[in-house]
C-alpha cells in the first residue's frame, strides 16, 4: 500500500553543510500492517511524514501509495489526497470547541461535501467501535484526553483512507490510555485493511506493530521484524 524508495530531503544550513533530514529512506507498509518508527528528536521523522503526506516535495526518491506516485501531485491533488485517501492522527488534538464529538469526527466528510446528516451517520459506527457511543454528543472540553484522541482516530478513518499516518498519537496520554488507543488504532486498521505508519516514542507501540524501525540522522539504522521491542533510544 505504501512504498517509499530512496527518499531524500535536504535543507540548507548556515554552516554550508546541508541538513540531511531524510537521507535515502526506503520502507514498505502493506494493507492491514502497522509499522512503528522510533527516533530521537531531529532524526527526520517529521520530515518523512510530511513527504508521505505530500506536504513537502522530495529532492530524490519516490513515495507510492496504492500504486500512485504521491511526490509529483499538484497542490490541489495533494489536498484531495490528504482529505480522501490519507488519515492523519496527530498528538495535537485540533478539535473544534463548541462542536460535539460526532461533528468533530465528521469534519473530513463535511470537507468532502458530504451533507451534515449523512456525515454524522457515517461516523457513528466508528465512534461506537471506539467506545464513544455515550460520549457522541459531548464537546471537547467534556472529554478526557484519551476520548479526544479517539475522536481524532474516528476523524482520520472517516473517509476510509488507504493509509494512516499517526504522529505521536499517545504522546499526551498515560500508559493505560496509551495502550487503549494503540490497541484500538491497530485493531481498526487491520479490520479495515489500512496501512499504518506510526511515529512514536511510546515503548508500548512495539507490542502492536508488525515491524519496528529506528530512524537516526535521516537514515533507517535498525530493523528487527522478528523481535517487536522498542529500541533503546525510543524514549
Amino acid at each position: 500500500m505504501l512504498s517509499v524508495h530512496e527518499l531524500r530531503k535536504h535543507f540548507p544550513a548556515a554552516s554550508g553543510e546541508p541538513v540531511r533530514a531524510v537521507d535515502g529512506v526506503s520502507l514498505r507498509v502493506a494493507a492491514g500492517e502497522l509499522l512503528a518508527l522510533y527516533g530521537p528528536s531531529g532524526s527526520g521523522k517529521t520530515t518523512l511524514m510530511m513527504l508521505i503526506a505530500a506536504l513537502l516535495r522530495p529532492d530524490a526518491g519516490s513515495v507510492i501509495v496504492d500504486g500512485r506516485e504521491i511526490s509529483t501531485l499538484t497542490a490541489r491533488e495533494g489536498a484531495r489526497y490528504r482529505l480522501l485517501e490519507l488519515g492523519f492522527v496527530r498528538q495535537s488534538m485540533n478539535l473544534m470547541a463548541g462542536a460535539d464529538a460526532t461533528d468533530n469526527a465528521a469534519l473530513k466528510l463535511l470537507g468532502a461535501d458530504i451533507g451534515a446528516r449523512e456525515a454524522r451517520r457515517r461516523v457513528m459506527p466508528l465512534l461506537e467501535r471506539l467506545g464513544l457511543r455515550d460520549r457522541a454528543l459531548h464537546r471537547p472540553e467534556q472529554l478526557s484526553m484519551g476520548e479526544r484522541q479517539r475522536v481524532m482516530i474516528a476523524r482520520a478513518l472517516s473517509t476510509d483512507p488507504k493509509l494512516v499516518l499517526a504522529d505521536e498519537p499517545t504522546g499526551s496520554l498515560d500508559s493505560q490510555r496509551s495502550g487503549e488507543v494503540l490497541s484500538l488504532l491497530s485493531g481498526l486498521c487491520r479490520d479495515r485493511g489500512v496501512a499504518v505508519l506510526l511515529v512514536t516514542h511510546d515503548p508500548q507501540a512495539a507490542a502492536y506493530a508488525d515491524s519496528v524501525y529506528t530512524l537516526r540522522d535521516g537514515r533507517l539504522v535498525e530493523h528487527d521484524p522478528d523481535r517487536p521491542a522498542a529500541p533503546s533510544n525510543a524514549g
